[in-house]
């Protein structure tokens, strides 16, 4: 009888944090990740300040015998650790591992319905949609793609209705949540929502919140949203189908 290969295991990696809501943050994504999926395993590992580590998992899972992963940056933006932190670790993966790094999660149209989601459950009503202004807070980048990425959603997600979208950012660039908050204010906008484009909250989080003081509406992060869940499965099932990248052989 015909026995198909297993699906590759799907390592989510998130970056970490010393705030101890990021790595609940993470573990409750990945739960609704399980919840969708059930017949594919799912294992978490962090960068820096959280355990396990991306090597401990690695090498647990070789240890195993498992033959195939999928590694997930639990990223937004195709930023520094999307191009050189997370590929160095994984180069140093142990011999037999065939491991395949999947796209980071945005930008996509889930997402946004995400962070619509956050909005109108933290009391936007969607029939203000039209006269309210909305702040695409995220965390900030030096690297010009990902902030290149944020200008854009802002740009797409202002025809689908708002009054307007203005990016801003809580480090590396300009503006900060608060210069935007007022910029809507100044367009006319009725109301003004901050909509934190990060997956935890953590110090920058933190601080777009301080930044949306004078909004009327500020959404949470998207966390554990099913949206989020979807677009990381999406990301994994294009992963899983390429080529495999032999690490280590």
């Amino acid at each position: 009888m015909h026995h198909s290969a297993p699906a590759p295991v799907l390592l989510v990696i998130a970056h970490g944090s010393r705030d101890p809501r990021h790595a609940a943050t993470v573990h409750a994504l990945v739960r609704e990740v399980r919840a969708q999926r059930p017949g594919v395993r799912v294992e978490t590992a962090f960068l820096d300040f959280n355990v396990p580590s991306v090597s401990g998992v690695l090498e647990s899972l070789a240890a195993e015998g498992v033959r195939d992963v999928v590694a997930l940056p639990l990223l937004l933006t195709r930023a520094f650790h999307a191009k050189a932190d997370i590929p160095a670790v994984l180069r140093e993966a142990p011999r037999g591992l065939r491991i395949r790094q999947a796209d980071v999660l945005g930008p996509s149209p889930l997402l946004v319905s995400a962070l619509e989601r956050r909005l109108y459950e933290a009391g936007l009503d969607p029939a203000d949609k039209p006269t309210t202004g909305v702040v695409l807070a995220s965390a900030g980048s030096s690297d010009p793609e990902a902030i290149a990425v944020i200008a854009e959603i802002a740009r797409e997600w202002r025809h689908t209705g708002w009054c307007a979208v203005r990016p801003a950012f809580a480090s590396a660039s300009l503006p900060r949540t608060e210069e935007a908050v007022r910029e809507l204010r100044d367009l006319g906008c009725e109301r003004v929502a901050v909509a934190p484009y990060v997956l935890a909250p953590g110090r920058l989080p933190d601080r777009i919140a301080a930044g949306a003081a004078d909004a009327d509406v500020l959404g949470d992060v998207l966390g554990a949203a099913p949206e989020v869940a979807r677009v990381l499965l999406r990301r994994y099932e294009a992963a899983a189908v390429r080529e495999l990248l032999a690490v280590g052989a």
